[in-house]
């Protein structure tokens, strides 16, 4: 009985979200370039272009991209991936990407604290 609940575990579906939206709200951030960069960077079992059916990426509204797993996928490769794509832009230094919660990933700006208040004050 236990063999048949670990195909079943196998065939299962991953639902993983990337916002991106306020990075795309102030227009430094392209996500439908970022969506082709996925499309062009996953690997399904160990090659890029095959997607076929086994990976699905599609953007939502407001900066969101989607990407539905029918095979083994893991956030980790998602956040590295992204992590890949902000280098490329030249982004890395002012966006981090962030898991919110299970299968939700964030890109936000990293906080930088304005030290110039106080150099004027001197």
């Amino acid at each position: 009985m236990a063999p048949q609940a670990k195909k079943a575990a196998g065939k299962q579906t991953k639902k993983f979200i990337i916002n991106a939206s306020q990075p795309a709200n102030d227009k430094i951030f392209d996500v439908s370039a970022f969506e082709k960069f996925l499309q062009e960077r996953i690997k399904v079992e160990g090659r890029t272009n095959n997607l076929g059916d086994a990976v699905v990426i599609q953007q939502k509204s407001g900066g969101k991209i989607e990407v539905i797993a029918h095979n083994e996928l893991s956030g980790r490769y998602l956040k590295y991936l992204t992590k890949k794509f902000l280098k490329k832009q030249q982004l890395r230094d002012w966006l981090r990407i962030v898991s919110t919660s299970r299968g939700v990933y964030e890109l936000k700006f990293y906080n930088v604290v304005n030290d110039e208040a106080d150099e004027d004050e001197d």
